[in-house]
């Protein structure tokens, strides 16, 4: 099934296979999940070298009487698969690239379900994680940098979707990053929710964009919120709820992991819940950002698109109504289930050391400023980006003609310029490298002492053979005595 979703991923997102972008970024998510399936593959032998089988109940079993570092050698191996096929940070440039697949696909594959594969590969390791405290620390600096990273890249992005897949990106860091603090409950909690959530937006996206004639730059957009009020309470209500605003779905799981961050009392969990915290207000203000420019802000796109714009029909307006009161109501019923104190759902399929408990604490001991902190930021993250974007365009407008102000968009829209990195250094790298392995090895040294080489000499030989054949018969006595000489000496050398 893992190497099957790397191809339905493939095959998706090619799906309009003659889109020179579209097959671009099929190979790129292919290119880095096989990666990640390589470190995955490595992780199995090296199980298989220190266990001797790859029968979970019994490495499980074993686990705890392991060497340390060769458990964390083969934790830090199956987080590298994780992180390709969940799109963590350094392994991410994948995701965004999927959007060029058909919106439903964004939505249900690359948002809820594929993407939290490799979650769900940490999650059933957690017996052999809970044994390495390093393996632990990593994870939860990889999770927590993802969510910052996208959060921050996806303020300042103009593709609907891709604002999206960078939220996505962002979420599932948190689900990481509470991993990494061994709250495996709560990660798979926030799963759940996210799964609710980000399809809600998906959908409602793929709805806008459907009805502004497959246009998906928020730049043409504005003024939508008359003409597609449901698709507008469908979207607001799903970027509430990934804001995490008190009391819908999101609130449950994401405000407890950065709670149970700071409860942890040590570098990684400061690390993470100051991250995070700061992540919750970039959620905010890119997802009102998202919203202003779409619904509330001036009309910028052609009278034909705004004459053609209209609600989806049923088919779809049913999926967003059930998805929207998911999005509120799930986390409320569902948190005792998943977190409750004494919650038993996944019996013994997670397992916590008793070391690394910290529920309690993050619940009945924390300051209540700790725990109303990411919900202010939020709200000011909210309010900042209807501000700025409704009464201050002029003043963002006029950041951007300062050298800095360019910089930073640049930079910021330009997703850190990691992409620009890996194909100026790795990529350019490796397809020079392969023209001069080509080159010198496969068409040089290889072909010459192969195949051609070999053809090359038994011609050469053909041709100064087929010289003695010169019609003279001096030249055939003078063969006929020579081979005479050579079988006797050979019948000499014989008889002693």
């Amino acid at each position: 099934m893992w190497e099957g979703i790397g191809v339905v991923s493939f095959l998706l997102i090619n799906f309009w296979y003659t889109r020179l972008a579209a097959n671009k970024a099929a190979i790129l998510a292919f290119t880095q999940n096989r990666f990640g399936d390589m470190c995955l593959s490595l992780g199995f032998f090296a199980m298989i070298f220190l266990f001797g089988t790859l029968d979970f109940d019994t490495i499980f079993s074993i686990a705890p009487y392991m060497n340390s570092s060769s458990i964390t050698i083969i934790s830090l191996l199956l987080l590298v698969g994780a992180m390709a096929k969940s799109s963590q940070i350094f392994l991410h440039n994948w995701l965004p690239g999927s959007m060029e697949g058909p919106t439903p696909v964004s939505s249900l594959i690359h948002a809820a379900t594929l993407v939290t594969a490799g979650l769900y590969l940490l999650l059933r390791s957690s017996p052999i994680l809970e044994y390495s405290s390093t393996a632990l620390f990593i994870i939860t600096i990889i999770g927590s940098l993802t969510s910052f990273f996208a959060a921050s890249t996806g303020l300042l992005q103009n593709d609907i979707k891709r604002i999206i897949a960078m939220s996505t990106i962002s979420q599932l860091g948190y689900m990481v990053m509470a991993i990494g603090l061994s709250q495996y409950n709560v990660a798979l909690f926030h799963l759940m929710n996210h799964a609710f959530f980000k399809a809600l937006l998906f959908l409602s996206a793929g709805s806008i964009i459907h009805s502004m004639s497959d246009n998906q730059d928020l730049r043409r957009y504005g003024g939508l919120i008359n003409f597609l009020p449901f698709t507008y309470t469908a979207i607001l209500i799903g970027s509430l709820s990934l804001m995490a605003l008190p009391w819908l779905t999101g609130f449950y799981s994401k405000d407890l992991i950065l709670e149970l961050a700071f409860a942890q009392y040590e570098f990684k969990g400061y690390l993470a819940w100051i991250l995070g915290t700061i992540t919750a207000m970039f959620t905010a203000f890119y997802s009102f950002r998202l919203i202003s420019f779409t619904f509330l802000g001036y009309p910028n796109s052609s009278r034909k698109n705004y004459n053609n714009v209209h609600e989806a029909d049923i088919y779809v307006i049913i999926p967003l109504v059930f998805l929207s009161l998911f999005s509120i109501f799930f986390g409320y019923f569902a948190s005792d289930l998943y977190i409750g104190l004494g919650s038993d759902l996944m019996g013994a399929s997670l397992f916590q050391h008793p070391n690394n408990i910290t529920l309690v604490e993050a619940e009945f001991s924390l300051p209540i400023l700790i725990k109303l902190l990411p919900a202010i930021l939020t709200i000011l993250g909210a309010l900042s980006a209807i501000i700025l974007y409704h009464n201050y365009s002029l003043f963002l407008f006029e950041l951007t003609e300062n050298k800095f102000g360019r910089s930073l968009y640049v930079f910021l829209n330009g997703k850190y310029l990691l992409d620009v990195i890996y194909n100026r250094y790795l990529i350019r790298s490796g397809l020079n490298l392969g023209y001069i392995l080509s080159k010198i090895l496969d068409r040089g040294v290889f072909e010459f002492c192969g195949p051609f080489g070999i053809s090359l000499l038994l011609s050469s030989i053909s041709n100064k053979l087929s010289k003695l054949d010169n019609s003279l018969i001096t030249t055939y006595v003078t063969d006929i005595i020579i081979s005479l000489f050579v079988l006797l000496f050979i019948s000499y050398l014989i008889s002693f």
